[in-house]
């Protein structure tokens, strides 16, 4: 003991094995050699001279207490938890062993013995704190959130001034669906420890899983600012710029990842997807060559190689690459791409094949689409059944001067050129348009949707025109000059809105062949809104349109309609001859330079629909007429789409 106290650990081990050899005290001098053991870093000598001592004396708590932390330290936890048995860890005044039980089990997932072993502990230590933590994370496992949230709020109350207990309190208020508690929490964990993001993080984490991604960006963007250098809250906040459309701060944020950790593939493939919508697909090259630097996974690297491939159309050399993408990698866009190049190389039924995998993956998404589809469908339905000659003509007579010229809106079926017509247009100086953003989804809402239009007033309709173009001139400069083109496809369901809003407003609509329309809607990779998620499956969306051009029609029968038909075909077949009439239906000057509609995709920047990859492109005549070679998968939704193919003039 004099050795060890001096430090001479050696000295004191080999004293002590010649003492134990020449039958000195077993229990005394393995008890001392397996904390002269520890402290030499020999745990497996420890361990050995500590369980030889704990059996000879199982009853002493100082012995047991260092051989289970020794087998923690060696993480041999079933051995550990073979010595803190219960009847010595509730028969120890001291709770040294309870509490290493309570760890130990916690350790194993052995839930309820780590509950009983804190249980104990708290009861004979009421202000233990850490105990009555571990307590409620015990309870949370077990599944007993009302219990977990008693013995959080107590150690809270103990030690107000430890950070991950909030965080844990709010964990366990949302297991018992106290949502808004965990809120209250997390945001005065927040407020309490102005320096910490981890309580930012977790509410990001809960709004996000609520759906509240609107209130989600700001709090990641706080959690961020008080944790730059973090790598995990860059990317976060990279993909939350993304989805808000604001592709220069997500690429800085993904950037700034990758420069944080260089191997963090998820960042990566943020940029990949980045350089596809905003028409920079020529970037991936100098990425890919960035993470073949850094040393990145040879899974993403694949991936990245394969969308470059794709771009430049080496379709084979694509598909070959694909096969060492894992399948853990963004799984719903390797098969898309998979299917986008069997598409473009022939193989139709290979190429459908991977599609319906793409569909299948998003509909076991956790966002339930095919439940938000058919809720749609319902509302359709229930409008068509609301939209009456009687009822229209109960509505009151409320119409009061415009202050300025009325929109006009672009509308057709997804996938029916309607990209291509509004690239078009934003390329004639005279024009402003908006490309599917939510102004008038607003305005519906305010207006209390198709219900609410009948009893609106003079005052109602100025207010919802105000709402309307103030909400536009916030995502685009608005001068009185310029003619508003409001180009979202699926306002063909707001007729009614937009004829009481705006009686003098002109509807362009796009057409193209139901059957290829309703193949590349089935083909598209759609971020999935209620209106998207009807693209799943080939039934859904043959009933989703067929619901679609009844309410337009109907709509059309009941009010005094001005619109313009574009036909895709022809368009393709001949932009000029198509575009002319479309010009002096607006009222516009020809003006042969809004035409070149690449010059214009490309000088536009994000492009939010799924026909970015293509309006950068030449017009081309492939996608017309594709739907032939996949008629085989088509015909079941026929009898469906029939009547619309004869009214449209087209053929089966």
């Amino acid at each position: 003991m004099e050795s060890a106290r001096a430090g001479q650990i050696a000295s004191a081990r080999k004293i002590a094995e010649s003492a134990l050899v020449a039958g000195g005290d077993i229990v005394a001098l393995n008890a001392f050699l397996g904390m002269v053991c520890a402290r030499a870093g020999d745990l497996r000598g420890a361990v050995r001279h500590l369980a030889a001592a704990h059996k000879e004396r199982p009853a002493d708590v100082t012995i047991a207490c260092n051989l289970i932390a020794a087998s923690i330290e060696l993480g041999e936890l079933e051995a550990a938890i073979k010595v803190a048995t219960p009847e010595l860890a509730f028969s120890d005044p001291s709770l040294r062993v309870a509490r290493y039980r309570g760890f130990v089990a916690q350790a194993l997932e052995r839930f309820d013995d780590a509950a009983a072993a804190y249980e104990h502990v708290v009861a004979s230590a009421p202000d233990d704190f850490e105990s009555w933590n571990n307590l409620g994370n015990a309870r949370t496992a077990q599944g007993d959130a009302p219990g977990s949230v008693v013995a959080l709020e107590r150690a809270i109350a103990l030690d107000p001034s430890a950070a991950p207990t909030r965080l844990n309190l709010a964990a366990a208020l949302r297991a018992a669906d106290r949502f808004r508690d965990s809120e209250t929490v997390l945001r005065r964990a927040a407020t309490d420890f102005p320096d910490d993001a981890r309580p930012l993080h977790e509410l990001y984490v809960q709004l996000k899983g609520e759906g509240e991604h609107e209130a989600a960006l700001p709090i990641i963007e706080e959690a961020v600012r008080r944790d730059p250098d973090n790598a995990s809250l860059q990317l976060k906040l990279g993909v939350e710029y993304g989805l808000v459309r604001n592709t220069e701060l997500a690429e800085l944020a993904f950037r700034r990842a990758i420069a944080i950790d260089p191997v963090l593939s998820d960042a990566y493939l943020g940029l990949c997807i980045q350089y596809e919508h905003t028409n920079r697909e020529s970037e991936l090259a100098p990425l890919i060559a960035l993470g073949r630097s850094n040393g990145l996974d040879a899974g993403t690297m694949a991936f990245m190689q394969a969308m470059d491939h794709r771009r430049a159309k080496r379709f084979d050399e694509g598909l070959a690459i694909l096969d060492q993408v894992p399948a853990d990698i963004e799984p719903e866009r390797t098969a898309h791409i998979r299917a986008t190049l069997l598409d473009r190389l022939g193989r139709s039924d290979e190429a459908f094949a991977w599609f319906s995998v793409t569909n299948n993956l998003h509909a076991e998404g956790l966002t339930a689409p095919l439940p938000r589809a058919t809720e749609l469908r319902d509302e359709l339905r229930s409008d068509l059944h609301l939209l009456t000659p009687d009822w229209v003509g109960g509505w009151s007579a409320a119409n009061p001067e415009p202050v300025r010229p009325d929109p006009v809106f672009l509308v057709g079926f997804p996938r029916s050129g309607t990209t291509l017509l509004d690239t078009i247009l934003m390329g004639h100086p005279d024009t402003v348009v908006l490309e599917e953003q939510p102004p008038l989804n607003h305005v519906d809402k305010a207006a209390g949707h198709l219900a609410g239009l009948a009893a609106l007033s003079d005052t109602d309709i100025v207010r919802l025109r105000k709402q309307y173009y103030d909400e536009v001139a916030a995502i685009e400069p608005l001068p009185d000059t310029k003619l508003l083109v409001d180009k979202s496809p699926l306002f063909l369901h707001k007729v009614p809105l937009i004829q009481r809003l705006f009686p003098n407003a002109r509807f362009i609509l796009a057409l193209r062949h139901p059957c290829d329309v309703l193949l590349s809607c089935y083909m598209s990779n759609f971020r999935l809104n209620s209106a998207m998620s009807n693209f799943l499956r080939l039934e859904d969306v043959a009933e989703f349109y067929d619901l679609t051009f009844q309410l337009w029609e109907k709509s059309t029968s009941l009010f005094p309609v001005k619109m313009h038909t574009i036909v895709y075909e022809r368009l393709v077949d001949n932009v000029e001859a198509e575009v002319r009439p479309l010009f002096d239906f607006l009222g516009l000057s020809w003006n042969v330079a809004a035409l070149d509609h690449q010059r214009t995709a490309k000088s536009r920047g994000l492009i939010t629909t799924a026909s970015y990859s293509q309006v950068t492109e030449p017009i081309y005549k492939r996608a017309a007429g594709r739907w032939e070679r996949y008629r085989s998968h088509l015909e079941p939704i026929f009898p469906v789409l029939e009547p619309w193919v004869e009214k449209f003039g087209y053929k089966l």
